[in-house]
């Protein structure tokens, strides 16, 4: 497979994971915060295509485990150890709002009300987990590509001023850059979170971690820029622009800048998983988003207690679910490397 058809195949991934992330309430078969008490740590349902009596459907049935006390239901059997619900698509279920504006109910799936199904199943407080986990992707996702895009932009800046102008600017941000290198996020974040107060706001909890993260990882992209920002302003074009009275913020934009392009992308799909993964180690330690936000930090810190580790093994299942978000941007990522470099050569 070429550079091209992998940097595609990520991108068309990437744009699936993203949509369905956004539209949460849509695809989530049940609010992030409904409890059923009655249900908690519930293993995750079966999907079948095979009803009670064996027949073969197109549509799928989910089963779950059932209570020895439970009568069986239509259709099952009682010596059937699970019910067997159809699942249904385009239900109508518990309300939310597309893009935080417009009200609905309208669900992918479900299955009949009262019923309920846990594809996922469910944590200690009898939550959906797969619920959780969309409507968690949102914070979790949106904290990455924010502090990325800060970090990214702290990099065009003070790389392409360090580059341009040399001397003891330069001199004077490398050594800084170096700095926030050798710099350990994790226990500058301690300090700046045992500094504020105990009870903030979630939302306060979750810019304190976008602004911290992406504040402190910009010398990497810095240097980076840095390199192609030297190259770049001794081009002849770039030379002969100067001559002709050229200011160095048109040299920059017009000239100079352009040519990080690829760096940047290149940048941006690296930090973002790697962000994403630094918003999931600092929730489950308890120092990101606190509830009822959820994120998916927050649905990996149940693992903290023995007990869930060793007896509960659907709780492991968010973390396995990262694994193809993060595939998907290192893809990327490697493919646009690979691309401007047969693009620079």
């Amino acid at each position: 497979m070429t550079h091209r058809h992998k940097l595609w195949a990520a991108l068309i991934l990437l744009a699936g994971i993203h949509a369905i992330i956004l539209f949460a309430g849509f695809f989530a078969p049940y609010d992030y915060a409904a409890q059923d008490r009655e249900m908690p740590f519930a293993p995750p349902g079966r999907i079948e295509f095979f009803d009670a009596s064996g027949e073969l459907h197109i549509h799928p049935y989910v089963s779950i485990p059932r209570a020895a006390d439970s009568p069986p239901d239509v259709a099952e059997s009682a010596a059937n150890p699970y019910h067997v619900y159809r699942v249904r698509f385009f239900v109508r279920g518990d309300s939310y709002k597309i893009a935080g504006l417009f009200p609905s109910r309208l669900h992918f799936f479900g299955v009949e009300a009262p019923r309920r199904a846990y594809l996922l199943g469910t944590d200690g407080f009898g939550r959906d987990q797969l619920s959780r986990f969309l409507y968690g992707g949102q914070i979790s996702l949106l904290a990455g590509v924010l502090a990325a895009a800060l970090c990214v932009s702290l990099g065009i800046f003070i790389g392409a001023i360090s580059g341009f102008y040399g001397g003891w600017i330069d001199d004077l941000l490398m050594r800084g850059g170096e700095l926030f290198l050798a710099l350990p996020w994790l226990y500058l974040l301690f300090a700046v979170r045992a500094a504020l107060p105990l009870h903030i706001a979630g939302w306060q909890v979750f810019l304190l971690l976008v602004c911290v993260i992406g504040a402190v990882g910009w010398a990497r992209p810095a240097r980076l820029i840095r390199g192609v920002v030297l190259s770049a302003k001794e081009r002849k074009f770039v030379v002969a622009a100067r001559g002709f009275g050229a200011s160095d913020l048109y040299l920059l934009r017009r000239h100079v800048l352009p040519q990080t392009y690829g760096i940047v992308l290149t940048q941006m799909a690296l930090l973002i998983p790697a962000y994403v993964l630094a918003e999931v180690t600092l929730t489950f330690l308890g120092l990101g988003v606190t509830e009822p936000m959820p994120s998916w930090g927050s649905l990996l810190s149940s693992l903290q207690q023995y007990y869930v580790l060793s007896s509960y093994w659907w709780m492991f299942l968010p973390a396995l679910l990262l694994i193809p978000v993060f595939l998907a941007y290192y893809t990327a990522a490697d493919a646009l490397q690979e691309r401007w470099k047969s693009v620079s050569l």
